[in-house]
């Protein structure tokens, strides 16, 4: 459990965003692991997501469309594939969550060009809570004469079209996961807390709580077990658009394919594991993904569910090795480069099995390709 990395108290750093939560726990009392990630992501002052562009090598971690174009440029096509499922509609509204520095959209606009009237029928919205980085999406697509809508949130009443939604790391860092320990107790169940300890400093607190799905949520859980589960509106929210229009979402992550016991709640800052409450506010956390739950939210608002798959076999299912052939043959000096990043992106163990790809449908849209 990364949670169990030391909590060193000469390494916890007093930021400005630690302060105000003990501020925040001293007035009202503990709160849950959901609260304390939405404030260290999306605190207007101090969240991570709000004043840092934490993507690259001189930020806090790498993500596939920064490792390699090759991955980018097989998501364009994708969404080009998907477009034609569709019927090829004069207007599709493509809309990426997360979007970080607009890498992975500008190489996945400049390979979808290929596709005779794709271009032309997309109205691009990018869904981006920090203004440095939507600074520099706008940047990266102005090269290709792309200038997107930028939304703060995923708001349901701009899609009245034909939806394609793409997410890649996405899932993890939403701020809405609640850790549960299964117990013999009177409750049966404890969750999990952040408080302050006998020195004023925060620290995790487990405390009786019950809600009435966890049973059924979780019915094989075994007492001394931990169990994360997420309280998200966003299934809801593709379910809703797939109900008006054709709608086909991809999401990759890292994660695990069926529902698994543990802690996964982890932070990183400067390309280093460290507590989770070392830095609130300057370092990432994130949790895994558990996609049998993703797929059991998504069909309960209706939608078809292909996957998941592991991301290699996904991209490979896309043709990413024939695809960095013909890069490297096209671009000999940056051949090395270019297998180096795909063989990174396709690594069993590593990023290949690490992630994995699942994609939702509405039920009127063909199966999607590469599951």
């Amino acid at each position: 459990m990364l949670t169990d990395l030391p909590y060193d108290p000469e390494r916890r750093r007093e930021t400005p965003l630690a302060l105000r939560l003990k501020e925040r726990i001293r007035r009202e009392g503990p709160i849950s692991v959901a609260e304390y990630m939405t404030a260290c992501l999306q605190d207007p002052e101090h969240g991570y997501y709000r004043t840092k562009a934490a993507i690259g090598a001189k930020g806090d971690f790498i993500t596939a469309p920064e490792i390699s174009q090759v991955f980018g440029e097989l998501i364009g096509l994708w969404c080009a594939v998907v477009w034609q499922q569709m019927g090829s509609p004069p207007r599709v509204n493509l809309v990426e969550l997360g979007p970080g520095r607009g890498t992975l959209m500008r190489d996945a606009l400049r390979a979808a060009k290929v596709v005779p009237g794709f271009r032309e029928a997309i109205a691009l919205h990018l869904v981006e809570s920090n203004d440095a980085l939507a600074f520099q999406q706008r940047e990266m697509l102005d090269a290709l004469h792309v200038w997107p809508s930028v939304m703060s949130a995923f708001e349901g009443w701009m899609l009245d079209a034909p939806a394609i939604v793409v997410g890649n790391e996405f899932i993890d860092a939403q701020a809405d996961i609640l850790q549960w320990l299964r117990t013999e107790t009177e409750y049966g169940w404890q969750l999990r807390t952040v408080a302050l300890d006998a020195r004023g400093e925060l620290a995790f607190l487990w405390r009786d709580a019950w809600i009435e799905d966890l049973p059924t949520a979780f019915p094989s859980a075994s007492a001394g077990e931990i169990y994360e589960l997420r309280r998200t509106d966003l299934w809801a929210t593709l379910g809703g658009f797939a109900g008006r229009a054709p709608t086909a979402a991809l999401f990759i992550d890292y994660g695990h394919e069926i529902t698994l016991p543990g802690d996964t709640l982890q932070a990183v800052r400067s390309h280093a594991f460290e507590h989770p409450l070392t830095s609130p506010g300057e370092a990432d956390l994130t949790t895994l993904v558990d996609f049998e739950k993703v797929a059991d939210g998504a069909k309960v608002y209706g939608l078809a569910v292909d996957g998941p798959v592991t991301q290699a076999e996904f991209l490979g299912s896309l043709g990413i090795v024939e695809r960095a052939s013909k890069l490297m043959a096209a671009n000999p000096a940056k051949a090395a480069e270019i297998e180096m990043g795909v063989a990174r992106l396709m690594a069993v163990p590593g990023m290949g099995s690490r992630f994995k790809a699942i994609g939702l449908r509405s039920k009127s849209v063909p199966p999607l390709p590469g599951f």
